[in-house]
């Protein structure tokens, strides 16, 4: 009986499959085990005659299109070389020598193919191990990505960690279902429910009476998620709006808060969910307005006008959906003209899993590009629309930050984005919960909300512009560039009146200095110092810092700031038109009347730094601070003024101090340019002199990008003799988005930002040579010494930087390595015939191709890569090898950041190859767990299996079983194969997402994997490894991209639970999925791949080859893309198991993926010819 190779072209076309007397290898033959029972002559007689008198096959001209897992003639894979006389018994002719013996006794037989054998295999194939091995080289790579990912993950837990400075809040709840909006108004009225919020106490009814507000929830989001936001602005109405009259003049009333209960519906994985949402809420809007035409609901002033928008308040993937319902086709224009989000992804999706929701982004986000791009307002959609994205910060551990950026989206007259620790009074980062919840945010939210209604208009809100204004007054630090003072804005209120002969005038140049406040005098007194002229040889700045609270003009505080100018009164006039008289004058004959403004509306609020403060904010259960008051103004801004009056109304001593100055540009402002590459061998280095101004900046342009985590130092503040009035307080900030962090009583700093991320689109406009990374000193000028100032980069705390930057890379990255290692395990036993583990393989391509392509990768990010953070200087001092790529181009690449590692800067060439190390180790952990749990399962399914001791048994039995090694595989009928997977495609075709069906190919493919190393344990050949192998490398393969498709099967499996079992509009796609099953039942029969001798074995390697690239340069932005790009490889593997060998293109063949006659693994044939009479 002659065994046939897979892959020879001499097979024939009914060889039976039949095991080897010997394991095959070396190391079995070093085994002290007794040798397998022997046959009788005259059976092992009758099998050699019926192998000599078989007819030739009628197909030797092509190879067999059975695939026997037994090696032709011993050979076990290797290429068959014809018969020599060195080597006699290389061929099939061996069998026809030993014949005549065979009548002698068949045990010599047996000892002399066992020596032929062992000889063989020692000779062709001395690397032969087992899957477990493993290469030094791999593990050695193994270990060092293993050792990085690791440090990845500690550092993103306890380095760079900014500090939770949440106070928690409360409130008391009630929640009204609208049932009349019902199927009627909307075909998801059975999915989701809109409700009204009624805070108890406060909201005795549902009526409505105010302004609508609708808020939106995120991804598995609760509508009861409104109850912070909603119960504080009930409760600030009630307790102060309600009563002030001029809020009432101005068009103020309380807000009425709709929520929707989307059933926790998971939108960020699926962009059918996320439309559906859309379609509803722009619905709920229609019904929502309507609501305030009915009298039986509605209890407004019937003279005030019909609101005709909404509020729109969104969270997370709630801002997104808010954005798409614009170009919804039921939208109903200009029902949404103000948009605030809170922690939402804008510039691009958390995943890419699912291509529709890729598809949704791109939509939107042209759409509003688009519209911002029309040169005139009437055609643009979207001129009334503001949008706001408000992100948490580093705390955020569920969305990146850096996708709440709108820069790319809107321009600044329309939006932007803030962070909340830039946030007066808030001041903290927060996570993705909290932003929700957090009591000192929540109150800045309610109070901009009412600051930007107004009930007199349709649109129940002011003027786009006044809104604006309003948004940056409420969550920008005041010290922007953008942000508007309103001194020059304003006429004068104030009549001031000081005697001639006052000595309060501050000598030009001098620094206003005040340790405490009240006057011995008891009276109240002012300090004027006088403003330079606009001619001055230096650009100056005015400052003033205090911890007292600045009093508005005519309030009973201790503090209080004007910008005055002469006022010369005519005989008759008694100064009439002046809303405050304020006569510091005494008994003096001779007076000086000043005009003033106060300056107590452009306050810029900062937190107070002591020795006794830890952080900018206060959390529950600590004292509370009284928060700075800082003034800042360029002479420019107070050109019209002639004094600035700083009026101390203490009447009694009291503790404070207040430092005002004007300060030359040169002095305060710095600008250092460093490079990157300097910055991390030698850090910066920078001193503050004695005789500086209270606030320096300092401007590093180098520094923009999030990648990196900086650590700063500041040295000592000697005050001498004087005790000083406060501790260094250092801003750090960004230009865009607006960033800003505050560190009180700085000593040691750390520093991260969200400035120019990976895979994040460059903003509308195009960033300024000088745009990097500021910080703003303030220092206690009293005190007679420098500051050493040292700025160093981070290591370790930037390696927890790159966690939330590229954690999506793990979805695609690793694909590229499985691919390079089913590639080269493809081309060895195309060549060889022998299908090498999966840690084999991986230890050759890490010695050629994974390295060659990981530089490859490197070499193509630093050519396609600007060499600079931003597109108009460079930012690290490295170079683009073509300049001119970017250089002609006026139009901005939004997709320009969607390739490799995200980033165009050439400083992080080293991402690449780091990235690729960590995969490595990644794959290696998933090779070796995968082996693990089959292994596992094996063992307890020999466990379940076992066979009754008591059985009667003999050796005949034993010798019939070690002759047969297919009993592991006994299929089932071809018929009911066939029927399973047709209802299995029906399905996909009708009601369940392909993905279902994949992960149904998996657990099949693990069980068929699991058959495969019982069989290669208990029979040990090279023919059963090499069927282990393959279906183990499938299996690691489908296991990489099992993580695409697990989300859209969790949003179906959730849609199931709420009982919508509306079917979805994608997925359903069955040449989606069919490859992938037609594969996997072919296994099951125990078929190995055929050997494909022919150019077209090329066409495997190219199929793999491009997965990988593709991985590596698209998998990120567009991971959807990786699963039909695997489904093609499995499509082109049933192709050449259904043909036997793709060098005929038979599509006759297409029948032996369901025909087990002669062809598989435990056929009927086998097992009979296996029998006793």
């Amino acid at each position: 009986m002659r065994g046939r190779s897979s892959g020879s072209s001499e097979d024939g076309d009914l060889s039976p499959v039949e095991a080897p007397n010997v394991n095959s290898t070396k190391a079995n033959a070093a085994d002290n085990r007794s040798p397998a029972p022997s046959q009788s002559p005259s059976k092992l007689d009758r099998r050699l005659r019926s192998a000599d008198q078989r007819p030739p096959s009628s197909a030797r001209s092509r190879r067999s299109s059975n695939i026997n897992w037994k090696i032709a003639d011993g050979r076990n894979g290797s290429i068959a070389t014809p018969p020599s006389p060195a080597n006699p018994l290389s061929s099939h002719h061996a069998l026809s020598l030993l014949g005549p013996l065979a009548n002698g006794g068949d045990n010599l037989l047996d000892e002399k193919m066992e020596k032929v054998q062992d000889t063989k295999l020692a000779g062709r194939r001395p690397r032969l191990r087992g899957p477990w091995g493993i290469g030094l080289l791999t593990l050695v790579t193994s270990l060092l990505g293993i050792v990085l990912m690791v440090s990845v993950l500690n550092s993103s837990v306890t380095r760079q960690i900014d500090p939770k400075g949440c106070r928690m809040s409360y409130m008391r709840p009630s929640y009204a279902r609208l049932n009349d909006f019902d199927t009627e108004h909307t075909r998801f009225a059975s999915k989701y429910s809109l409700y009204l919020y009624r805070e108890q106490g406060i909201d005795d009814d549902t009526k409505i009476r105010g302004i609508p507000v609708l808020f939106i929830p995120g991804n598995a989001g609760s509508y009861k998620q409104v109850r912070p936001i909603a119960a504080e602005a009930a409760s600030y109405f009630h307790d102060v709006l309600q009563h002030s009259e001029d809020g009432a003049k101005a068009g103020v009333r309380s807000l009425d808060f709709f929520t929707v209960d989307f059933n926790e519906d998971i939108t960020a994985f699926h962009g059918q969910t996320l439309l559906d949402q859309a379609e509803y809420l722009n619905e709920a809007i229609r019904y929502i307005l309507s609501l305030y035409l009915d009298p039986r609901i509605s209890e407004r002033d019937p003279d005030l006008p019909d609101p005709t928008s909404v509020i729109i308040l969104g969270h997370s993937m709630g801002g997104i959906v808010a954005r798409t319902m614009l170009i919804m086709p039921n939208y109903q224009s200009n029902s949404i003209n103000t948009i605030l989000t809170l922690s939402a992804p804008h510039a691009r999706p958390p995943v890419s899993f699912d291509g529709q929701i890729v598809k949704i982004y791109r939509d939107i986000n042209d759409y509003w590009r688009h519209a911002y791009s029309q040169q005139w307002a009437n055609n643009n959609p979207l001129w009334h629309v503001t949008l706001v994205s408000i992100a948490g910060g580093g705390l955020d551990t569920v969305v990146p930050s850096d996708y709440a950026s709108v820069e790319s989206l809107v321009p600044d007259t329309h939006g932007f984005t803030v962070f909340t620790s830039t946030i007066p009074t808030v001041w903290t980062s927060m996570d993705h919960q909290a932003i929700l919840w957090c009591d000192q945010f929540r109150k800045v939210i309610a109070r901009s909300l009412y600051d930007i209604v107004d009930v007199s208009r349709a649109t129940q809100t002011k003027p786009r512009a006044e809104r604006m204004r309003v948004f940056k007054k409420w969550f920008l630090t005041g010290m922007e560039a953008v942000a508007e003072k309103t001194v020059p804005l304003k006429e004068p209120s104030t009549l001031l009146t000081l005697e001639d002969n006052s000595d309060s005038i501050i000598a030009q140049g001098e620094r206003l200095v005040l340790r405490k406040l009240g006057p011995s005098g008891g009276k109240a007194r002012a300090h004027l110092l006088p403003i330079p002229p606009p001619g001055s040889p230096d650009v100056k700045r005015f400052t003033l810092l205090t911890d007292q609270t600045l009093d508005n003009a005519g309030g009973n505080g201790k503090l209080e700031v004007l910008f005055c100018s002469v006022f010369p009164l005519q005989p008759g006039q008694a100064g009439m038109g002046f809303a405050v008289h304020m006569d510091l004058s005494g008994e003096s004959t001779g007076s000086t009347r000043l005009a003033c403004k106060s300056a107590a509306s452009d306050v810029v609020t900062l937190p107070a730094s002591y020795r006794s403060t830890r952080h900018p904010f206060f959390i529950d259960g600590e004292r509370e601070t009284a928060p700075f008051s800082y003034l800042q103004y360029e002479v420019d801004d107070i050109a019209e003024h002639q004094f600035v009056a700083v009026i101390d109304k203490a009447i009694n001593p009291t503790p404070g101090f207040v430092i005002a100055e004007f300060s030359d540009h040169s002095q305060s402002h710095r600008t250092r340019h460093i490079s990157l590459r300097r910055l991390l061998a030698f850090g910066m280095k920078f001193r503050l002199p004695s005789s500086r101004p209270m606030v320096t900046e300092i401007k590093i342009p180098s520094l923009q990008s999030s990648l990196l985590a900086y650590n700063l130092e500041i040295g000592n503040q000697a005050c001498g003799g004087d005790a000083e009035l406060f501790t260094p307080l250092v801003r750090q900030y960004l230009v865009e988005p607006y960033e800003s962090k505050f560190f009180v009583n700085a000593r040691q700093v750390t520093v991260s930002l969200h400035g120019v991320a990976p895979y994040v689109p460059p903003p509308l406009t195009r960033r300024g040579a000088e745009d990097g990374l500021s910080f703003q000193f303030w220092t206690d000028p009293t005190c007679d010494s420098s500051i050493q100032v040292k700025l160093t980069i981070d290591v370790m705390g930037s390696l927890g930087k790159l966690y939330m930057r590229y954690r999506t890379v793990f979805a695609a990255f690793p694909l590229l390595v499985v691919a390079l290692v089913l590639r080269k395990q493809f081309r060895i036993y195309d060549t060889t015939g022998v299908f090498i583990s999966f840690s084999e393989s991986l230890d050759t391509c890490l010695r050629q191709s994974i390295p060659l392509m990981l530089a490859a990768l490197t070499f193509l990010s630093l050519s396609t890569g600007s060499g600079s953070n931003s597109s108009s200087a460079p930012a690290s001092g490295s170079a683009s090898f073509w300049h001119w790529r970017n250089a002609t181009s006026s139009a901005i690449d939004f997709d320009q950041n969607d390739l490799l590692i995200g980033t165009q800067d050439a400083f992080f060439w080293f991402l690449t190859p780091l990235i690729g190390v960590i995969c490595i180790g990644v794959c290696t952990v998933l090779n070796y767990l995968t082996l693990a749990l089959t292994q596992l399962l094996s063992s307890a399914f020999s466990l379940v299996s076992f066979r009754p001791g008591w059985t009667p048994r003999n050796n005949n039995e034993d010798s019939r079983r070690k002759a047969t090694p297919t009993s592991g595989f006994l299929p089932t009928s071809p018929r009911r194969r066939m029927i399973t997977t047709a209802i299995l495609l029906f399905l996909v075709s009708t009601f369940i997402p392909y993905q279902f069906a994949y992960l149904v190919a998996c657990l099949v493919q693990l069980a068929t994997t699991v058959r495969a190393q019982r069989l290669a344990s208990d029979l040990r050949s090279a023919a059963n490894s090499n069927f282990y192998n393959y279906v183990h490398s499938i299996l690691v393969l489908m296991l990489w991209v099992l993580p695409i498709n697990l989300p859209i099967l969790v949003v179906w499996i959730h849609n199931l639970a709420v009982h919508w079992l509306t079917p979805f509009s994608s997925h359903h796609n069955v040449l989606s999925i069919m490859p992938f099953i037609v594969l996997v039942e072919t296994l099951t029969t125990g078929k190995m791949v055929p050997r494909v001798n022919s150019r077209l074995r090329h066409l495997t390697s190219v199929l793999l080859f491009g997965i990988s690239i593709y991985a590596a340069v698209y998998g990120v932005s567009y991971a959807y893309m990786l699963h039909y790009l695997v489904n093609l490889v499995a499509a082109w593997l049933v192709l050449i198991h259904s043909t036997g060998s793709v060098d005929s293109w038979s599509l006759s063949g297409l029948s032996n993926l369901y025909d087990v006659k002669g062809n598989n693994v435990g056929s009927s044939a086998d097992l009979k010819r296996g029998k006793e009479p």
